[in-house]
């Protein structure tokens, strides 16, 4: 899923050069009908809040003071999208997303880094504005749900092996932002960018101390304020 994505993804920034020239599509009513459903899918990148997650407060959690350990701030992954349009300027979208990847880092030979996958489902309202210029853009308020899962892992190498069980937690989410798409054919457009504040509901002790222990992460954060940047393509129907 994630390799489809990133083909959406160069294909997007391949069509960037028709949206720059502004004209290169045909202008008209004729050339934008209303689409009735609009598909979108895409890649993504995620700057995650850390939610009190640092150097500091990993060491303390595997008990290790020396501490060789970083913080994940950027995930990669993917999002489609399935939006019904009742009016020109008012729609409902459906949102899938979901990105992976190591929580933290460590250097020095430090092995067992467990892996972290999310996946979300939201919905909510659309306002387009769309008139006879190829850009459309568009903003959305998106509520939802989000499973978050942090695979079985033993942490080892120089420090002594610290081992972790696999845990999943669900939240509430929700997504506020908008966007930009642009049109390079009469049914297809590249979205060039959506930006959405995605706030999440998770309770970071509970996630990390399920999967280390109750006695082990205390002190972070009980939901987190992240930054979600889509680029790709829609297909109109």
């Amino acid at each position: 899923m994630v390799r489809f994505a990133v083909v959406i993804v160069m294909f997007a920034v391949l069509s960037v050069p028709v949206c720059a020239q502004g004209t290169a599509v045909p202008q008209g009513p004729s050339q934008e009908p209303m689409p009735k459903v609009q598909v979108f899918g895409g890649g993504v990148i995620f700057h995650a809040d850390p939610a009190g997650l640092n150097p500091v407060s990993i060491g303390l959690g595997l008990r290790e003071p020396a501490s060789p350990f970083g913080v994940t701030t950027f995930f990669y992954g993917w999002e489609a999208q399935a939006q019904y349009n009742p009016t020109r300027w008012v729609g409902i979208a459906v949102d899938f997303g979901g990105r992976s990847g190591p929580p933290f880092t460590a250097t020095g030979g430090v092995t067992g880094i467990p892996n972290l996958t999310s996946y979300s489902l939201l919905a909510g309202p659309v306002i387009s504005y769309r008139t006879k210029s190829i850009f459309t853009p568009f903003l959305h308020t998106l509520f939802g749900w989000e499973r978050a899962n942090l695979s079985a892992s033993t942490i080892s190498g120089p420090l002594e092996p610290v081992t972790s069980a696999s845990t999943t937690y669900n939240d509430v989410v929700m997504a506020l932002g908008g966007g930009v798409d642009c049109r390079v054919m009469r049914r297809l457009s590249v979205r060039l960018a959506q930006v959405d504040w995605y706030h999440t509901s998770i309770n970071e002790n509970l996630f990390y101390g399920s999967a280390y222990g109750p006695d082990r992460f205390l002190g972070l954060g009980n939901h987190e304020d992240n930054i979600r940047i889509s680029t790709g393509i829609v297909v109109k129907f």
